[in-house]
């Protein structure tokens, strides 16, 4: 068996003991919800998760999957990214510890990366009365598309205020 398979087996029966533990019924609805998220291997969004469910024909609302979602948030098998341009991503908390996340301020595109010294640097840092359990960094910056569009424009206007001299 693999790991992908593995993994998405513990990441159920952590799903399925949360529901027993808290008397919440094991629904079909529930059920299509988290295998989707546990099939996410990028960050995704609440409308993408409900968008794919109805391309798969298979209906629910959208207060389901919110619901749903804030279960799986409570269970510890996602989390929740709120970037600087307001956009709430999801992504499976395995897939999220120790990350770091660039993200363009101009494109709003996300990419992440893993870097063990940082992992080794925050494994060593202490703090008193506070347990870790992941971390993540991000950084805001221009992505290299996007600065190469600015500079083009920039060179454009240049050449446009240069011409008309």
């Amino acid at each position: 068996m693999n790991s992908l398979h593995t993994e998405k087996d513990a990441l159920k029966k952590a799903f399925s003991e949360y529901l027993k533990n808290r008397k919440l019924r094991h629904t079909a609805e529930r059920d299509a919800i988290f295998k989707n998220v546990a099939l996410k291997k990028e960050p995704f969004t609440l409308d993408s998760v409900h968008q794919q469910l109805e391309d798969e024909n298979f209906h629910v609302s959208r207060a389901s999957v919110y619901n749903t979602m804030e279960l799986l948030l409570d269970a510890k098998i996602v989390v929740r990214r709120r970037f600087e341009n307001g956009v709430v991503q999801y992504e499976l908390r395995s897939a999220a510890e120790e990350q770091v996340y660039l993200i363009c301020t101009e494109c709003n595109k996300v990419r992440k990366f893993r870097d063990e010294s940082l992992d080794e640097f925050f494994k060593r840092y202490k703090t008193p009365k506070f347990y870790p359990e992941y971390f993540s960094l991000y950084f805001y910056g221009i992505c290299s598309r996007c600065k190469y569009c600015v500079n083009n424009k920039d060179i454009k206007s240049k050449k446009k205020t240069i011409d008309k001299k």
